[in-house]
């Protein structure tokens, strides 16, 4: 259960998706109670009845990723990851020859690198470099997706309010204003958490013994409304993304959620006790060999999901951030 290779696969690399569906909704869906069922985004609510709660994560992805250049000229890129004082911040940098003392130059902030380690920077800016990255930064896409997005809202989902994330809740991204609409007519009540996604969700395992891996630290808010929501409900728990799953996880004990904040570096894998009462995960195709697929096989069963995951290939499923969904029910 704990080799890393268990939960490894071929994925033809056709098969990950470079830009979404339009709409949103119309993404397949892979619907897993007792067997398969091959369905659209849209039927989602097919599937849910009166007195059931669907929680989403409302983080929105930054305009994080900034070009500049060296104090010597070469061209230098930044991903701001994650602020460690006043101007002062972790970046994912792409140049050569970056060494501890470099000086990079955007616009009219300077950055100096005081530490390297392994492509990651602390740097300390002389101007406030967030304010610089709203106003000329870029959203950043997954290493996997190769194509440029023609409006970088795509990469947003539509409920998205809370600045503060490197990577969207892809699960989030099949959601429209009008499936909402028709979710909330059935009579399900929908709640927001907030998780800001960090660049270590795209991070592989790589500890053969996968309970050797560490994960990052997230920020996260679990509101008192929404643990009530939840505590008090009459039907069954959605979570949409993994992202919800771990934020209720690190809040919930016994089935009873309690408001929370804070940081969580909870790892989930098969063996994992899910404390929360989450009746349903939506959530997408994920990376071989990643805490993702480790976190879904936990929820959903070794087999069962593996096997899903076989067919979703067979039937030519689009997989990752901008692929389609699975609806997976708990056993």
């Amino acid at each position: 259960m704990y080799s890393l290779e268990r939960y490894d696969f071929e994925l033809p690399e056709e098969l990950i998706a470079q830009e979404p569906v339009e709409p949103r909704d119309h993404a397949r869906l892979m619907v897993l109670r007792e067997s398969i069922e091959h369905r659209f985004f849209y039927n989602l609510p097919e599937y849910m009845e009166p007195g059931d709660v669907l929680i989403l994560n409302d983080t929105r992805v930054i305009k994080a990723r900034l070009h500049g250049r060296k104090e010597t000229g070469g061209k230098v890129e930044i991903l701001i990851l994650e602020k460690l004082g006043e101007n002062f911040y972790r970046c994912l940098v792409k140049g050569k020859k970056i060494r501890e003392g470099s000086q990079l130059i955007f616009q009219n902030i300077r950055g100096k690198v005081v530490k390297k380690e392994e492509g990651v920077c602390d740097i300390e800016f002389t101007g406030d470099i967030m304010e610089l990255a709203r106003k000329i930064g870029e959203v950043p896409l997954p290493p996997y997706i190769k194509k440029k997005l023609d409006n970088e809202e795509k990469y947003q989902t539509v409920f998205a309010k809370k600045e503060g994330a490197v990577a969207a809740p892809t699960a989030g991204l099949h959601f429209t204003p009008e499936l909402l609409e028709r979710i909330r007519s059935k009579g399900v009540k929908i709640g927001y958490i907030t998780l800001h996604v960090s660049y270590g969700t795209f991070k592989p395992v790589k500890t053969e013994d996968i309970r050797e891996h560490k994960m990052e630290e997230e920020y996260y808010i679990v509101g008192e409304d929404v643990a009530e929501m939840i505590n008090s409900r009459r039907g069954k728990l959605f979570a949409v993304g993994t992202t919800v799953m771990r934020a209720l996880e690190s809040s919930s004990q016994n089935g009873v959620v309690y408001p929370s904040q804070g940081f969580t570096n909870i790892y989930i894998y098969p063996g994992y006790r899910f404390q929360a009462g989450v009746d349903a995960l939506i959530t997408n195709f994920h990376v071989p060999r990643s805490s993702l697929i480790l976190l879904v096989t936990a929820y959903g069963g070794y087999d069962r999901i593996m096997n899903a995951y076989r067919v979703a290939i067979e039937k030519r499923y689009r997989f990752y951030s901008f692929g389609d969904a699975m609806l997976i029910f708990k056993m």
